[in-house]
């Protein structure tokens, strides 16, 4: 950074506290009646800070419901299997979130009784909290007078401030941090934080904040300063997510199907699917699946039938996956019952699968609709049905 800019942010004004008073007034009036806000339970507020770390306010409400209605309790949560979390998470992606809900619900039961501890750094011991996390539990259920510093504070701090630097480098968070600091009243630490997130995710949004409802425009510098408060904080062009190809086998025997349960330490860990993996550059998809049924199972399969393509975006990449149907051939040895199993449709759905995989449940379901029950084909005929091999992202 140049000096002269380091300078200007050394000198510039911190933000009054009164800014902190007349946002807390607002938010009182304005706020959206979340279920979350119905109390300030330490448990309701951890689960939902949780989900709201990677999922926006209307996209976490069912999934906050869910969650609750199936573990209403830490000590709930403690008992349970780790497949029921999952499945009752499912949906909500980044499931490491889940995982680490349910870890450390254990802590918080083996060790505090059931009750979550009360301060900073006795929250960043559990397994998952973060200084965030921390953070929002102190603050919002504990009114502890600390600011629990996220997207949306980030981007409220930058307009007050006139941040021109990058929000991602802790040296500028930590401006952003004092600056929020600065204004967090005496009291009402919980109704701050939560203000300042209800400002950003309602009126101080990304793109098009709506300036003329901000309750403290006054004192915001971008909207003094700039014609549009929204070319801050300096937004970075985002790289390009890169696109994979993948395929993958629905090997039935009967009425059931095939599936395996991903390792805790992979992505998607603990979830379930059906064997499949990367096609290699240069190499079918078909020519994959099999390959992939063979390393990851030992089993081969015989003839395939072409199901169709799913398509999938997650946060920094794109799938598109080639699903194919058939019976095995050769079984390889015995399963390993706490990772593989044979399940009937219905009974794969009680499980906890990715959202990819329910599309693919979805294909096979609408291929069944429009041509009946799978059929044994041969090569030849499998060959024709097929569709020309992708070269590119779909």
């Amino acid at each position: 950074m140049p000096a002269a800019e380091g300078r200007s942010h050394a000198t510039r004004p911190a933000v009054p506290r009164s800014v902190g008073t007349t946002l807390v007034r607002w938010f009182r009036r304005h706020r959206r009646p979340l279920p979350w806000r119905r109390d300030r339970d330490p448990y309701h507020v951890w689960v939902a800070e949780a989900l709201l770390q990677q999922t926006r306010v209307a996209q976490a409400v069912p999934y906050y419901e869910r969650f609750l209605r199936r573990f209403p309790t830490v000590r709930s949560l403690a008992r349970a299997r780790l497949e029921d979390v999952l499945k009752a998470w499912q949906g909500a992606g980044y499931y490491a979130r889940a995982r680490h809900l349910h870890a450390a619900a254990r802590v918080v039961v083996a060790e505090h009784g059931g009750r979550l501890p009360r301060t900073v750094p006795d929250l960043e011991r559990l397994p998952g909290v973060g200084p965030y996390l921390a953070r929002a539990i102190a603050a919002i259920a504990y009114d502890a007078p600390v600011v629990a510093l996220e997207a949306n504070g980030l981007r409220v701090a930058a307009r007050w401030t006139l941040e021109r630097g990058d929000v991602r480098t802790s040296t500028v968070r930590s401006r952003l941090e004092r600056a929020l600091t600065a204004a967090l009243p005496v009291r009402d630490a919980a109704a701050f934080n939560e203000a300042v997130m209800e400002l950003g995710e309602t009126v101080c949004r990304p793109a098009r904040p709506d300036c003329p409802a901000c309750p403290v425009r006054g004192a915001c510098r971008a909207y003094g300063k700039t014609d549009d408060p929204s070319v801050v904080p300096t937004r970075r062009a985002r790289p390009r997510r890169p696109h994979v190809r993948a395929a993958l086998v629905v090997l039935r025997d009967g009425r059931r199907w095939f599936v395996q349960r991903r390792a805790p330490s992979e992505l998607l860990g603990g979830l379930w699917e059906f064997p499949g993996g990367k096609v290699e550059p240069g190499e079918r998809p078909e020519t994959a699946a099999r390959r992939e049924l063979e390393e990851e199972t030992g089993m081969r399969a015989g003839p395939l039938e072409f199901r169709g393509v799913v398509r999938h975006g997650y946060s920094h990449f794109t799938v598109e996956i080639w699903v194919y149907e058939g019976s095995p051939v050769a079984r390889g040895g015995p399963l390993a019952p706490t990772r593989q199993r044979w399940v009937t449709p219905a009974g794969f759905l009680r499980l906890p699968i990715p959202k990819a995989t329910e599309k693919v449940v979805r294909l096979l379901a609408a291929a069944r609709d429009s041509v009946g029950p799978a059929r044994k084909t041969t090569r030849s005929s499998h060959r024709r049905r097929h569709p020309p091999p992708s070269g590119g992202a779909g």
